[in-house]
């Protein structure tokens, strides 16, 4: 069993497109000895949050939300959580009804003292680079550029398959698509290697438009095959090495969008799935920010959109907190305290 803190508990809370993470951490007060946050346990949801016509789904979240919280505070011992971040795919756009409803519902059942609503890019920002300026690239399916000065906060693509995430997981993957189905028409600019994968894995190609378009998840079937471009590049496939190339130049034009003005080194940091592909996309990635940023540097993402959740909690428990808040961004909000004990 673990006494509460000095600084008290916090929940941070990372709801993205592969599940719902939820953390408790323990504060200890910054002037106190060995000040900071530590996670002390989490649980994981392998289906994400559903999204229907009023945005995000604020019912489902909270049906695995609060027994989530309720069990965590149980096994450390009882206690009142002092705050609570939610980073949330969707939320600068789809998040009016988790805006609406979860300060009342959390206040109500968990007593707790202050929440933050944060986009998940945010949270992932607080994750990779914590309250310092400087630019954060997330990617994995989709892909989104957040940058600032801790004044306001800068943002490039987010918009989703149909519309950006250029250089994503689904981009890559959508092209390298492209790409074979070109070859299987004998277009200019297909590949075999890229047709071959395309058969081992969906079958023949003429039957890919059927098992693709009707998907509610295409942005994630697009991105499946984005590992089989890096194959083919690793092989010696002058396409798909073209293909990650372009998503090489994509993510260092979002990065410098965001890059805050007016700094002599800006620390760019790269977080997210996509980056696990290794060095058939970061050897270009490299090349394009020298190109774009050549004064910024690129540093190791520190931890990721759940870490980064937990850090704004302690922040605002702790009355810390640096980093701009803005509608839909992220927001923040004190709630009168409850009896909970």
């Amino acid at each position: 069993m673990t006494p509460p803190p000095d600084g008290g508990w916090v929940l941070g809370a990372d709801s993205g497109g592969s599940g719902l993470r939820v953390a408790l951490a323990a504060v200890r007060e910054p002037a106190a000895e060995g000040g900071g946050v530590r996670v002390v346990d989490c649980v994981e949801f392998g289906e994400p949050v559903r999204t229907g016509a009023g945005g995000i789904d604020a019912a489902h979240l909270l049906e695995r939300l609060l027994p989530a919280a309720e069990g965590l505070l149980g096994r450390a011992g009882g206690g009142r959580l002092a705050a609570v971040a939610v980073g949330a795919a969707g939320m600068a756009t789809l998040g009016d009804e988790l805006r609406a409803t979860l300060p009342e519902a959390l206040r109500r059942s968990l007593g707790v003292g202050r929440l933050a609503l944060a986009a998940d890019a945010v949270t992932a920002y607080a994750g990779a680079l914590g309250q310092r300026p400087g630019a954060v690239v997330a990617a994995g399916t989709g892909l989104i550029a957040l940058g600032t000065d801790l004044s306001g906060w800068r943002r490039a693509d987010g918009w989703g398959h149909l519309l950006g995430d250029c250089g994503s997981g689904a981009w890559i993957g959508r092209a390298g698509l492209e790409a074979a189905m070109r070859a299987h028409d004998g277009r200019r600019g297909g590949s075999a290697a890229l047709l071959a994968r395309v058969e081992a894995l969906f079958g023949p190609p003429a039957t890919l438009p059927g098992l693709l378009y009707p998907r509610a998840d295409r942005p994630a079937v697009l991105a499946s095959f984005a590992p089989e471009v890096a194959r083919c590049h690793a092989d010696g496939d002058p396409v798909s090495a073209g293909i990650l190339a372009a998503a090489a130049r994509h993510i260092a034009e979002a990065a410098a969008a965001v890059c805050p003005p007016g700094h002599d080194e800006p620390e760019v940091a790269l977080t997210g799935g996509l980056f696990k592909m290794g060095d058939p996309l970061l050897v270009p990635l490299r090349a394009e920010l020298a190109e774009h940023l050549p004064s910024a540097r690129t540093v190791p993402a520190a931890g990721d959109p759940l870490d980064g959740a937990v850090a704004v909690a302690a922040a605002l428990a702790t009355g810390t907190l640096l980093l701009p808040r803005e509608p839909g961004m992220l927001d923040t909000t004190t709630l009168q305290p409850t009896d909970r004990a």
